[in-house]
């Protein structure tokens, strides 16, 4: 679990210098970018509803 936490606080440190970068400068490959992290970061999100879940059970 804890791995899986360590890849969605990267993942969100990438996103976020992404959409900064497109919001402050206007880089248009920046969103594209911060979209796919953002549609990454959903899949490790409901990866650890699972986990969690499957924790709370034991």
């Amino acid at each position: 679990m804890k791995e899986l936490i360590e890849k969605i606080n990267a993942e969100f440190e990438a996103f976020a210098t992404e959409a900064n970068q497109q919001a402050e400068k206007g880089n248009k490959a920046a969103g594209t970018r911060a979209r796919k992290s953002a549609l990454e970061l959903s899949k490790l999100f409901k990866d650890f509803r699972k986990v969690s879940v499957e924790e709370s059970k034991k």
